[in-house]
């Protein structure tokens, strides 16, 4: 069915892009907001972001990506690309991530 693909390949993109600021600061040791409220902890963080891309994995493998992996990767990379710029306006306009800029 190729309605799975196009929306499981969306998806995969939207969440896996979700995923990656968390465990990347989980990695990094610093605290991140998280659904579960005010900023969790690194390991939280770390697992949040892992499980994340275990979603992405198992919407991709449900999708039936392999059948059409052109269309497949194009709508992961929209799906990404629009989750980052969400992401990144999201974080830009919080005052906790402008503490930098306005120190300088």
């Amino acid at each position: 069915m190729d309605w799975q693909l196009y929306v499981y390949s969306f998806l995969a993109g939207v969440i896996g892009a979700n995923g990656l600021p968390n465990f990347i600061k989980g990695v990094l040791g610093k605290k991140h907001q998280t659904p579960f409220g005010r900023p969790s902890s690194a390991i939280v963080n770390v697992i949040w972001g892992w499980l994340n891309f275990v979603v992405a994995i198992i919407l991709l493998y449900y999708g039936h990506v392999h059948q059409h992996l052109l269309r497949s990767f194009a709508l992961v990379a929209i799906g990404a690309l629009l989750m980052s710029m969400l992401l990144a306006y999201v974080s830009s306009k919080h005052p906790e991530h402008n503490q930098d800029s306005k120190n300088s």
